[in-house]
């Protein structure tokens, strides 16, 4: 083989590949630190703890997340962002307004009501005071991205007349309230230990048919031709 035909030495993997082996670190990592901060709290987790869960080390931790606040709000965004997308596609504003607030609110439901959920929600009601950046966090990340989300929605069916109009954010605030009235409060507080799908359903009916009273198009009691 003359010096022609002979391969080009190995170089660094694309820039893609690249991008993508840090990728799948990255999700690695938040998967680890998700599970490590809900058995061990805020103030029980620390940096060295969750790199030795990883398996590696400390540096490799602190190149992708340079605080543990940092990583504790990147855990957050992943869990949040999956949602999100999700109750998107839920949100239809060719749907009828009744069955599709009614879906929505049944997976409000569900995700709030969910172990790892409630968990995460007596972690920010222990900590909190003590760490405030937690609360910060979570309402940021979590209800207010939410409640934006809904807002939007909310806002166009006022918008075509399925109901009336009032502040988007407060409506949206509202019918959230309302749907987690029930077996979410009852679990935080200890009262059950799951939601039953029965539960679920009969919370989200509920909210979706106050909500639907409370907001029905002037002069209607509900929304022309909508059912809760």
């Amino acid at each position: 083989m003359t010096m022609v035909d002979a391969p080009p030495p190995p170089g660094p993997p694309p820039a893609g590949r690249r991008e993508a082996r840090r990728q799948d670190r990255r999700d690695a990592i938040l998967t680890v630190a998700q599970t490590y901060f809900l058995d061990h709290g805020y103030a029980g987790t620390t940096m060295s703890g969750i790199a030795a869960a990883l398996g590696g080390s400390k540096g490799t931790l602190w190149n992708h997340f340079p605080s543990k606040e940092d990583l504790f709000a990147a855990v957050l965004d992943r869990v949040a962002k999956a949602y999100r997308a999700r109750l998107s596609q839920i949100l239809d504003p060719q749907g009828d307004i009744g069955p599709t607030l009614t879906r929505a609110c049944r997976s409000m439901v569900e995700k709030v009501t969910s172990p790892e959920a409630i968990a995460l929600n007596r972690l920010i009601i222990a900590e909190g005071r003590r760490f405030p950046e937690l609360s910060r966090i979570f309402f940021d990340l979590a209800p207010r991205n939410t409640r934006i989300l809904m807002a939007g929605f909310l806002d166009g069916a006022m918008a075509r007349g399925q109901l009336r109009r009032a502040d988007t954010m407060d409506a949206a605030r509202a019918l959230m309230a309302l749907a987690m009235a029930g077996g979410h409060q009852q679990m935080l507080m200890g009262q059950i230990e799951r939601a039953s799908p029965a539960q679920i359903h009969a919370d989200a009916d509920f909210a979706v048919a106050l909500f639907l009273r409370a907001y029905a198009p002037d002069g209607t009691e509900n929304p022309a031709g909508q059912s809760a």
